[in-house]
């Protein structure tokens, strides 16, 4: 029917167009990069650590493909499971299916091909040892972590973040081909790094957390509660961190890079536990302050390991 003369017509609302390259960034975008930009780093220093030197550049090349195939897998579950809280939390409602860019089934296929795939890059470009850590590290993340601890209890990241550990073992295995204590220590290492670095960042998005449901320690204990279980657990990482000292029979340049790099990391954590306790909010806490460093201390320690053996003489 044509309008008739002075009647108005409305123009109705149209979307952005998804492009194939929208649809690509969404794909990546499930993996969790930055994430596994973070899981990567402390498996190549692992792998020099075992070494004593460099590996075989074919060796580092399937060992990183691999391990980002299978730290994209798991957070791809991840983004499919958690769709409805990432629906309603301002952090993460611009990923990839909140968005609608991807349908939830399509990425539960993308996360089954990843998985699988990670497990035959690195079973057949590594080895078998390190393949299947690969894989029960993907299966923790996923039926652990995302399927029962996250909505379940506050201690889900202690427990839950054993997932994020595995990078070095499965480095050190894959020059090796089997298990000792220096990759155990650096498991160690990230094991007791997690909670407070996870926690910072909980408690900046604490009410994102709470919107969603999700019962983070910043979501149900005090500020000043969250700020001690910080600095416990900063100062278990860095302790920890020096055993590697005596374990791996380090050079000087780590022990000097641990213990400088923890003494700040521990200086943060009671700064924020000041702050805390003199009533300072979400924001005026500087939460963040810590998250950032955390990620710096992680990777300085890490990269020291790296350097130390073939760096500098014993």
């Amino acid at each position: 029917m044509t309008p008739s003369a002075g009647t108005a017509t409305v123009p109705q609302a149209i979307g952005p167009a998804v492009t194939a390259r929208d649809v690509l960034a969404a794909y990546v975008g499930l993996t969790k990069p930055r994430i596994v930009e973070l899981l990567l780093v402390t498996t190549l220093p692992a792998m020099f650590l075992a070494a004593h030197g460099i590996p075989s550049w074919r060796l580092m090349v399937a060992t990183m493909v691999g391990g980002y195939l299978a730290a994209g897998s798991a957070n791809t579950y991840n983004n499919v499971i958690d769709a409805d809280i990432d629906e309603l939390m301002r952090r993460t409602r611009t990923r990839a299916l909140p968005r609608h860019r991807v349908s939830r089934r399509a990425a539960a296929v993308y996360g089954s091909v990843l998985g699988l795939a990670s497990v035959l890059v690195l079973g057949f470009g590594v080895n078998w040892l390190s393949a299947w850590l690969g894989l029960l590290a993907n299966a923790i993340y996923v039926f652990l972590y995302t399927m029962w601890l996250k909505r379940s209890t506050s201690q889900n990241i202690i427990w839950g973040g054993i997932a994020g550990c595995f990078p070095p073992l499965i480095g050190w295995t894959a020059v090796t081909g089997s298990v000792a204590w220096p990759p155990v220590i650096l498991f160690l290492v990230v094991f007791f790094w997690t909670p407070p670095h996870t926690w910072a960042l909980a408690w900046r998005y604490r009410q994102d957390y709470e919107a969603g449901g999700v019962p983070m320690l910043p979501v149900v204990a005090s500020r000043p509660a969250v700020a001690w279980r910080i600095l416990w657990y900063t100062v278990a990482t860095v302790v920890t961190s020096l055993l590697l000292w005596p374990v791996a029979q380090t050079g000087w340049l780590y022990p000097v890079v641990a213990g400088t790099c923890g003494a700040w990391f521990i200086v943060e954590a009671v700064m924020l536990l000041r702050r805390a306790l003199a009533g300072a909010d979400d924001t005026s806490a500087r939460p963040m302050r810590l998250f950032h460093w955390s990620n710096t201390y992680l990777a300085l320690v890490f990269a020291a390991a790296a350097l130390d053996p073939w760096l500098l003489p014993r």
